[in-house]
């Protein structure tokens, strides 16, 4: 088990110098480490799953796409126990990721002078925020951190929101929630406080990341409802979309009929019982199918 952990972990921390990782882990190691997406890439090498998909999974629910992913051997692709700003909105998107650590001076010199001599942002989280575009989830890696943990108030919130067009997912916190709530984006935080980001490094943008059990992969398509995220690699993206829309039709067409209040629950669920009602089902479900391409 170690040698595979420190074949992935060493282009990320024993790159030498260390300040490289404000690019990412290079393209050619985002490609080698997705080598498996059917899609397009950006330029940055992260996969560009298609906006089909991506509207396609505007329904779809925790549920629905836990099933496919644990059946294709993904375990643990769920992350939960998130304090979640807008909650009945959906968040979908292309993962776009950025990792922090808790500071150490000597490593965070480095890491700030090579910046200042690139010409970045002087905030380090202004860097992440700056090589965002339209479509991404930003996902940071703040390793839970609440007090100095606060990646965005409502100035970088919406610099956030207006780079991406989505909301984002910070694996720490946030400030000025009294500001950030009226723009009305689904954002997902471990919580909330009055203080600025403090003590901590970038020490990765577009690398791998840990958010709660979970590894996370720039390009990765994020699914966030009610109860929390859901992390899908981009080669199983086709195969979760259409299984999750099946389930939701299915469920439209279901709950539809039970409200009515003329059949039994057994009569219906998991699958029509009575032979025509069956039929009835079997035909709306194929002509629905058929408006999103799935065959």
């Amino acid at each position: 088990m170690k040698k595979p952990i420190a074949l992935f972990v060493l282009p990320l921390l024993m790159a030498a110098p260390l300040f490289a990782q404000l690019e990412g882990f290079g393209k050619e190691e985002l490609v080698k480490y997705t080598a498996d997406n059917p899609f397009e890439r950006f330029d940055d090498g992260r996969p560009k799953v298609p906006q089909k998909y991506i509207d396609m999974l505007q329904g779809a629910s925790s549920e629905m796409l836990w099933g496919p992913l644990r059946s294709a051997e993904f375990h643990h692709q769920w992350s939960g126990g998130w304090e979640i700003v807008h909650p009945e909105k959906k968040l979908v998107g292309r993962v776009f990721t950025a990792a922090f650590m808790p500071v150490r001076p000597d490593v965070n010199a480095v890491i700030e002078a090579d910046a200042k001599a690139k010409k970045l942002g002087k905030n380090n989280n202004q860097r992440v925020i700056d090589q965002l575009q339209p479509g991404d989830v930003l996902v940071v890696d703040l390793f839970g951190k609440i007090e100095g943990g606060t990646f965005a108030g409502d100035n970088l919130a919406t610099a956030i929101i207006g780079a991406t067009g989505n909301g984002f997912v910070i694996d720490g916190a946030v400030r000025d929630l009294d500001g950030i709530y009226p723009m009305n984006t689904p954002i997902y935080v471990r919580g909330f406080h009055v203080s600025a980001i403090k003590d901590v490094m970038l020490v990765g943008i577009n690398v791998p990341i840990r958010i709660g059990e979970t590894t996370v992969m720039p390009g990765d398509l994020v699914v966030g409802d009610r109860e929390g995220l859901n992390f899908i690699p981009p080669h199983l993206v086709q195969k979760a979309a259409e299984r999750a829309k099946i389930t939701e039709l299915h469920d439209i067409w279901t709950k539809e009929k039970l409200a009515t209040g003329k059949w039994k629950a057994s009569e219906l669920y998991p699958s029509p019982s009575d032979p025509k009602i069956k039929a009835e089902y079997d035909a709306w479900l194929a002509k629905e199918k058929k408006k999103f391409g799935i065959e």
